[in-house]
């Protein structure tokens, strides 16, 4: 009988195929999942977890006797994300036998695939699962960015600097897409000194690597600004098998709300 709904003991994996299996996974996300990084997580509350309170109410129309009133809880669902990957069956097979090699390809994928989804509902919002994302949400006009990657530290520093008029406080981190990280890791400025620390220094926060990110956006790390809600944690699950491969996914269950809009700003990717 199945424990859960992810049906691995159905699975023709071993025992070690799956924590095989598990620690790629998981040294995959961890890298790729950079909206954590800057954003509170609570969770995970498990698979039957439906729906995030969000402590407000909507008057029903209609008394269903003289002298009642009612108000309906208003709550935010939930979306579940699936990814899904195929594994040789022999690749495991080898691995059991010791090999060191095996082909983890497709998973590695599904890994990248399901963290740039989480980044973008994050970030940028999901409008069919109801998820307002960062730059959505925020109110304060984008900061351009121009090419010269050399000039990034006076965005950033505007950045803060028009977080702090707000009222908002550090430290700050910032996400950044993968050719813009790439971008801000490898160039020295002048005297070579490395931009990335400069970027640091102002921040006094991470430079994140995230997936999925357009442009780029400094944020707060003070707390209590960006609510990220896991029911099920990411987590890997059987689908079925043939005489070649064996079908499984990457899935999880969230839901992301703002509670300060203002405690955000984007760079745009144009100048």
């Amino acid at each position: 009988m199945a424990r859960n709904h992810l049906l691995r003991e159905y699975a023709p994996i071993s025992d070690g195929g799956w924590r095989l299996l598990d620690e790629e996974a998981r040294q995959r996300l961890t890298v790729a999942l950079g909206a954590r990084k800057l954003v509170d997580f609570k969770g995970p509350f498990g698979w039957e977890y439906s729906a995030t309170n969000l402590g407000r109410t909507d008057d029903v129309a209609g008394a269903l006797a003289e002298g009642v009133s009612a108000l309906r809880r208003r709550i935010l669902p939930l979306v579940e994300v699936r990814a899904d990957f195929t594994v040789s069956r022999r690749e495991l097979l080898d691995h059991d036998r010791g090999a060191a090699d095996v082909d983890l390809s497709d998973l590695n994928e599904a890994a990248l695939r399901i963290a740039s989804a989480e980044n973008v509902a994050v970030f940028h919002g999901w409008q069919d699962a109801g998820i307002k994302g960062v730059t959505e949400a925020t109110p304060l006009d984008p900061v351009p960015r121009v090419e010269d990657f050399n000039d990034y530290p006076k965005r950033i520093a505007k950045a803060v600097a028009v977080l702090l008029k707000e009222g908002i406080s550090g430290p700050f981190g910032l996400a950044l897409g993968p050719g813009h990280y790439t971008a801000v890791i490898e160039t020295a400025e002048r005297g070579g000194y490395l931009l990335a620390e400069h970027l640091r220094r102002i921040l006094d926060g991470p430079i994140v690597w995230a997936p999925g990110v357009r442009g780029a956006i400094v944020m707060s790390l003070r707390g209590g600004d960006f609510l990220f809600e896991s029911g099920q944690d990411l987590s890997l699950g059987y689908d079925h098998h043939d005489a070649d491969n064996v079908h499984l996914y990457i899935e999880e269950s969230f839901s992301f709300r703002v509670a300060t809009p203002e405690a955000a700003i984007h760079l745009t990717s144009s100048s």
